[in-house]
């Protein structure tokens, strides 16, 4: 299997979750109230999954590694606009964050703010996805060898085993600090 593999399930993944926030942003606008526990878990979804996990392995070891090697002016575009797009849906997920606690202290204004970063989120994770699976993953392995992309490979899983324990152990240092 080559690394992107794992990628590609990841977004299979994420693009049900997103189409999850695209219907539950929908039920939101008819009804004119926001469901907070599933505000919640989209938030935990995208920040943990889709972000720190998928993201993390993009960023921290594939895009990292292509940094070091001579890859084309197309390809080095390519990772920044992804980075860039990275960036953007942190931002986004942040502003969400923010809007969901104001719904949730009593300021009614903040329904449509919440409604409006779901809907972004919904709209930016379709494209997004597209543009590294189409576009991207399979081109940029031709820089790779056989056992490079072995190595790889097993990068992601050393990165995937660590991150529950990482989670979790952030977890208890920050209540500890409470």
């Amino acid at each position: 299997m080559m690394p992107i593999g794992p990628l590609m399930i990841e977004h299979r993944l994420i693009e049900r979750m997103i189409k999850l926030v695209d219907r539950e942003a929908g039920t939101m606008k008819g009804i004119g109230k926001v469901d907070i526990a599933f505000i919640d878990a989209a938030i935990e979804f995208i920040r943990t999954y889709a972000d720190h996990c998928h993201h993390g392995k993009e960023e921290d070891i594939l895009f990292a590694d292509l940094s070091h090697r001579d890859i084309s002016p197309e390809h080095h575009e390519m990772v920044k606009s992804l980075i860039g797009d990275h960036v953007w849906a942190r931002q986004k997920v942040g502003q969400l964050v923010s809007a969901k606690e104001r719904l949730a202290n009593g300021q009614a204004s903040a329904l449509q703010d919440v409604i409006s970063l779901l809907e972004a989120l919904a709209g930016f994770y379709p494209e997004h996805i597209r543009k590294e699976d189409r576009e991207f993953f399979l081109p940029v392995m031709n820089y790779y060898s056989k056992q490079e992309q072995d190595d790889m490979l097993q990068a992601f899983w050393e990165y995937d085993r660590k991150l529950i324990h990482e989670k979790y152990r952030a977890l208890v240092e920050t209540l500890e600090k409470a």
